[in-house]
C-alpha cells in the first residue's frame, strides 16, 4: 500500500521534524531515576510523512513504507493513537496511519518520537478533538521525553528529562547543516546514560539549587538570541565523550565532518549515531555535501544536507 491509495477527501497528511541537540548536558539523577538534562534543541527541515485515513472498524492499524520497522503495539504512533483515543472517550474512533520513513532510525534525531507527536497532533485535527497544545505536550510526556518538544519544536531550552520546555525567541538563522549517519550502526540511549553516569557519575549535581543555576546559566548564553548570526554556538554533548570513544562509526562520521570545507562546528546529536556539521548557510552546506558524495559513499554512511526549521510538527494544508 502507498499513500497514493488514501482518499483525499478523508484523509490529513502530517509532516514530523527532526531535531539535533546544539546543547546536551547531564547534570545529575532525579528522584525518579531518569536524568536531570539541561538541552537546547533544534528542529531541522529533514522529515516523515504521515497520512491519516478513516477507517468505521475502531481499529488503529499502521502501515509504514520501511519493513524493519515494528507497525505493532509497541511503535510509538500506536501508543500516541491508543493514547489520545483513550483520552477522548470516544472508543468508536479509527485510522488508518501511512508512514513514509524519511528520519534515518536510531540516530538520535528523535524520528520516533516526532511521528509519535505528529500522530497526536494529527489525530486530535483528523478526530475534531479539540484538545490544546498545552494537554497534547502532556501526552506527550507520557510517550517519551523528547515527544513534548517535538510537537511545536523549533529553538527551545528542554529541562527535566527533556519534558520542560523554554521556547527561545531566536532570530531567524540562516545556518545549513549536513547530517550524517552509519546506516548499519545504532547506539543504545539507555546504555549511554549508564555508561555516563559510571564515568562521570561522581561529579553529579545532586539537588533543585544547583540545577536551578546551570538552567539559570544556559538561558542566559548570548548566542542563543542570534543563531548563527556572528559565531558557530558552542556545540555541546556530554554523551558524546562516552559513545565517541566506542563507537567508530561515530569517530568516523565526525572526522568527515570536521573535513569539509567551511563547517563552523561539529558534533553528534543525541546519544548518537547521527552527527551533524553546521555551516554559515544551507548553500555552503550543500556545497560541501555535493562534492564530497563519492568519500561518502567510499565510507558506507549516509549523509542529508539540512535547514534549520522553526516548526516541529506540520500539517498539511
Amino acid at each position: 500500500m502507498n499513500s497514493t491509495s488514501l482518499s483525499l477527501d478523508s484523509s490529513l497528511t502530517v509532516f514530523a521534524s527532526a531535531k539535533i541537540n546544539l546543547h546536551l548536558e547531564v547534570l545529575g539523577l532525579r528522584k525518579d531515576g531518569f536524568h536531570e538534562l539541561a538541552m537546547v534543541m533544534q528542529s531541522i527541515d529533514l522529515e516523515d510523512q504521515i497520512e491519516i485515513s478513516e477507517v468505521n472498524n475502531g481499529q488503529i492499524k499502521l502501515v509504514c513504507n520501511d519493513k524493519d520497522l515494528s507497525v505493532g503495539d509497541d511503535n510509538l504512533i500506536v501508543k500516541a493513537a491508543k493514547l489520545i483515543k483513550r483520552r477522548s472517550g470516544l472508543e468508536n474512533l479509527g485510522a488508518l496511519i501511512h508512514l513514509t520513513k524519511n528520519i534515518p532510525i536510531g540516530a538520535g534525531l528523535a524520528g520516533g518520537s516526532s511521528d509519535a507527536a505528529a500522530a497526536l497532533v494529527g489525530l486530535n485535527k483528523f478526530w475534531k478533538l479539540k484538545f490544546s497544545e498545552g494537554q497534547l505536550e502532556e501526552m506527550a510526556s507520557d510517550l517519551g521525553s523528547d515527544v513534548p518538544f517535538c510537537i511545536s519544536g523549533g529553538t527551545q531550552l528542554c529541562f527535566g528529562r527533556g519534558e520542560r520546555l523554554e521556547p527561545i525567541n531566536v532570530s531567524s538563522s540562516k545556518m545549513g547543516l549536513v547530517l550524517i549517519k552509519d546506516p548499519s550502526v545504532s547506539v543504545s540511549t539507555p546504555w549511554a546514560y549508564a555508561r555516563y553516569r559510571e564515568i562521570n557519575g561522581k561529579n553529579y549535581l545532586s539537588n533543585e539549587v544547583d540545577f536551578e543555576k546551570k538552567r539559570k546559566q544556559l538561558r542566559e548564553v548570548s548566542w542563543l538570541r542570534e543563531l548563527g548570526k556572528y559565531d558557530p554556538p558552542p556545540l555541546m554533548n556530554d554523551l558524546q565523550t562516552v559513545v565517541q570513544p566506542v563507537t567508530p562509526a561515530v569517530e568516523q562520521a565526525l572526522s568527515f565532518l570536521v573535513s569539509l570545507n567551511g563547517n563552523l562546528a561539529v558534533a553528534m546529536s543525541g546519544s548518537g549515531s547521527g552527527c551533524f556539521g553546521l555551516f554559515p548557510d544551507f548553500d555552503s552546506a550543500k556545497e560541501a555535501f555535493d562534492s564530497n558524495r563519492k568519500g561518502l559513499q567510499k565510507c558506507g554512511l549516509q549523509g542529508w544536507c539540512c535547514r534549520l526549521s522553526s516548526k516541529g510538527i506540520r500539517l498539511s494544508k
